[in-house]
């Protein structure tokens, strides 16, 4: 079978075409190494200084090699249906032969990473909470402790996605720690909503 990109990933991957093979070489392995650790702007920086480039074209770049290995692992393309897959990206013979050679050798080890991505984390399904106050006690009689206690309820996929399984978590926590809580759950959201984050979970999702 084939893969198809999207446009803009193929867009992405043009810088590369006319570059020599030890640079597709280098972006290669700038792009196991995001798959690794995440992205490493210092590294980026470096490569747009010595192509004379913008720093959004090495992510772009970096972000069109994840999503085109990521794809060719998962469907575990032969050579043959790797090379033409990225035919019209405007490669040359002895790059495709690099890329291909580039992705043999480390199928195993982005398959493994797509497995752990891919694993059935549990996910929120409802939430019960209970305001208490303990007003007041023999030692303290002017006390006031209020507290917070919840009923998180968590579901997750079944293994032979037959359904979910749902899990119970009973918490209790003071105000202070709750809200601190829901601020730092605040800033996760704000960052799942930035044009970064956005550009991983296509590169995943496609």
């Amino acid at each position: 079978m084939l893969i198809s990109l999207r446009n803009d990933h193929k867009e992405h991957l043009n810088l590369l075409t006319t570059q020599s093979v030890q640079v597709l070489i280098d972006f290669c392995k700038l792009a196991i190494d995001f798959l690794q650790n995440g992205p490493n702007l210092k590294l980026y920086t470096t490569a747009a200084e010595k192509l004379s480039v913008d720093l959004d074209a090495v992510q772009n770049c970096i972000y069109g090699l994840v999503n085109l290995l990521l794809l060719s692992c998962k469907y575990k393309l032969s050579e043959a249906d790797f090379r033409d897959s990225i035919l019209t990206l405007g490669f040359s013979s002895e790059q495709q032969t690099i890329l291909h050679k580039f992705y043999e050798s480390k199928k195993t080890e982005v398959a493994r990473i797509i497995t752990k991505l891919s694993v059935s984390e549990p996910h929120y399904d409802d939430l019960e909470w209970r305001f208490e106050v303990q007003v007041s006690s023999r030692a303290l009689l002017h006390q006031v402790v209020p507290l917070m206690t919840l009923d998180l309820s968590l579901k997750t996929m079944k293994d032979d996605g037959s359904g979910y399984e749902k899990e119970h978590l009973l918490l209790q926590t003071d105000v202070n720690n709750l809200l601190h809580i829901t601020q730092e759950l605040e800033k996760a959201l704000i960052e799942s909503r930035s044009r970064h984050s956005r550009k991983i979970q296509r590169a995943l999702n496609s």
